[in-house]
């Protein structure tokens, strides 16, 4: 199948969504020419378009479009050409009302946004797919076409009678018989046992709490009617163009999806970014998703969006400060980035984004934003030789799965104050600020290849995932494991002694009595000043092992709050941040793993991509930062030894 660098060619591709339709037609060769000059060599179109390019029924208006593919081709700018289906215009909902999702309380969700349509609906799923088949046969075949683009940040819900129905079917499909769902959503309790698949709904609104395992197979069925809406248009579009790759763009950490599973029917995997500028941990939540998207690539990926400057949808919007567009961006290229892309080019006038920066900012040409850009295009084409299909090298896998965030994220649980996000960046920031760079896997995956595996939370885990986790430590690695792991299979059955035993016999845990959830500030006091939050446990041990630090005071007292147990680690409570990352690097360096870069100061990331090796100031003051040797830097053309001093938001990419 085609990938991403058949539409790279060995260029780091640089652009973002163009929507020329909210603009005069002769504005359009001043967007080319401007695109040309900031170093654009790919542009979104169409995604949302679906009323532009089909004003009725049946009814297609393509020659705007027509003119604007020949008018980028011959500007020497690809087009990743997207289906229009996240949006469909208003006449579609006018005339078929059930194309039109429902929440769980019963209510309408209309035209005059976005995203408004119901994964289930044969009338949606006819027209989506009318519509992609009539741009997939008149453009296949244009120069201009580099990718295509299938709808845009699937996110919808639908609690409707068309929903339930598919809902029943896809059951129907995963259990066989009634028997078996009754037996898996443990129906025993409240009476809720199914005599026909009729009585069987959607998770709608309820006088109390819902069952949660038909919570969690909703989430489950949601992820895979979306995925068959958007399979079904990548089968057109790939019918007409075999050659050309076909992405969908992800949101980070988005709960309504298995991305795991999506990545899988993807050519290019790419995703949208936007922390927040005023985030003090805002470059390593960047650095998450980088991760995470890389890992879900196997390889190169896309930036399909991130923001020049502000967004609109943050209480408070802060554009980006001077330099921290470029920075970001190059930490996503490090981190196997081969596309840097914005929503969108031009900023709106008019509609509800229209405080959303735009590449071209209302300031126009001579405005910071796009004088930045311009900075970064070519920054990007000195580099792309050198970089574009690079590996990025990793020891240390986390371990993540939207089943076990899904099951966990229930409406009755021990506390709410335990977010699975929450501890999941928890754990991965206290690598990235050890200098660690880290690959993420589904407890499934072979990890053949890492010492080091890093669990923060998985609460839900099937037999072969703990079958997996065991073998890997027998077979030489290193574990570290965080709290609420392992308790419930893979219906949201807990498992007999509230974990299971074998995780139990890998750590060295006898019996667990108790959870001891703490309340918002309270801190949990234990041995050699480390203090935990969050959570804590009663844990009773079985003796066997090898190193113990103990809870001090309370009900706790004198119980181990985290164990060793040769190269399994067992970890009852979210250590504070630094404690957290002291313990991690300790067990990385057990595991014969090794920061990028010892010594680096505050701030300073390091990351290397092939032979590179890519340095990144997250701070306001200029830094000095020892080199081993000398090295050439690829995007000032000037050589460094020894040492190397990077200016404000600063960043060298490094060659031997």
């Amino acid at each position: 199948m085609p990938d991403l660098s058949d539409a790279t060619r060995r260029r780091i591709l640089f652009g973002g969504d163009y929507n020329p339709e909210q603009w005069p037609e002769e504005t359009w060769p001043e967007d080319v020419r401007l695109m040309k000059a900031a170093g654009v060599n790919s542009v979104t179109l169409g995604v949302f378009s679906w009323s532009k390019l089909e004003p009725r029924p049946g009814v297609h208006d393509f020659g705007w479009l027509d003119r604007l593919m020949d008018l980028l081709h011959e500007g020497g700018i690809g087009v990743v050409l997207a289906t229009p289906t996240a949006s469909p215009p208003p006449w579609l909902g006018h005339l078929h009302p059930d194309t039109l999702p429902r929440d769980a309380d019963g209510r309408t969700e209309w035209w005059g946004g976005r995203q408004h349509f119901s994964h289930s609906s044969t009338a949606y799923r006819r027209h989506a797919a009318a519509i992609t088949e009539a741009l997939a046969a008149r453009y296949g075949g244009h120069p201009a076409l580099t990718m295509w683009h299938i709808n845009n940040e699937y996110c919808t819900y639908d609690h409707g009678d068309e929903a339930a129905t598919r809902f029943r079917r896809w059951l129907r499909d995963r259990y066989g018989t009634l028997d078996a769902l009754n037996t898996a959503w443990g129906t025993a309790f409240w009476s809720q046992g199914y005599g026909d698949w009729a009585e069987v709904l959607p998770p709608r609104r309820a006088h109390y709490l819902r069952n949660p395992t038909q919570v969690l197979d909703f989430r489950r069925f949601t992820s895979d009617m979306l995925l068959e809406c958007c399979t079904a248009e990548r089968d057109i579009v790939r019918r007409h163009t075999p050659h050309i790759p076909v992405t969908t763009n992800f949101m980070p950490l988005w709960s309504g999806q298995d991305a795991w599973r999506w990545a899988e029917e993807e050519d290019v995997v790419s995703v949208d970014l936007y922390p927040d500028p005023r985030d003090p941990f805002g470059a390593q939540e960047g650095a998450l998703v980088q991760d995470m998207t890389r890992s879900q690539a196997r390889g190169p990926w896309m930036l399909m969006e991130q923001a020049a400057g502000a967004v609109n949808w943050r209480g408070v919007n802060h554009p980006k400060p001077r330099g921290l567009n470029r920075l970001w961006s190059l930490q996503a290229v490090a981190r196997g980035a081969d596309a840097v892309c914005y929503f969108q080019w031009r900023q709106s006038r008019q509609g509800a984004e229209k405080f959303h920066s735009g590449m071209v900012s209302h300031a126009g040409e001579r405005g910071r934003t796009y004088q930045e850009v311009k900075q970064l295009g070519a920054d990007l084409a000195r580099i792309a030789p050198h970089v574009t299909g690079g590996a990025v090298a990793a020891d240390v896998a986390v371990l993540h799965d939207w089943h076990s965030w899904w099951a966990g994220d229930q409406e009755a649980r021990p506390s709410r104050e335990v977010d699975y996000p929450d501890v999941l960046r928890a754990w991965h920031r206290a690598l990235w600020q050890a200098g660690l760079t880290t690959d993420f896997a589904r407890p499934d995956h072979d990890l053949t290849g890492y010492r080091l595996v890093v669990v923060p939370q998985l609460y839900l885990l099937t037999d072969a995932a703990v079958d997996n986790l065991v073998a890997h430590v027998r077979g030489g690695a290193t574990l570290v494991c965080g709290f609420l792991t392992g308790v419930a299979d893979q219906d949201d059955r807990i498992r007999p002694g509230a974990m299971d035993v074998r995780l139990r016999e890998l750590f060295g845990i006898r019996t667990l009595h108790e959870w001891w959830p703490l309340r918002p500030g309270e801190r949990a006091e234990c041995e050699g000043g480390l203090r935990g939050t969050l959570w804590s446990e009663e844990l009773e041990p079985d003796g066997t092992a090898d190193e113990t630090i103990a809870y001090r005071g309370g009900e706790l007292d004198g119980l181990p709050a985290v164990l060793r147990k040769g190269r399994a680690w067992y970890l009852s409570t979210l250590p504070e941040p630094d404690r957290l990352r002291a313990l991690l690097a300790r067990a990385a360096a057990d595991a014969g793993v090794r920061p990028v870069l010892d010594g680096l100061p505050d701030g300073v990331e390091a990351v290397r991509r092939g032979d590179l090796l890519f340095l990144l100031n997250h701070g306001r003051e200029p830094v000095t930062v020892d080199l081993p040797g000398t090295h050439h830097d690829l995007l000032t053309q000037t050589t460094a030894t020894d040492r190397i001093t990077l200016g404000r938001y600063g960043a060298a990419v490094l060659k031997p």
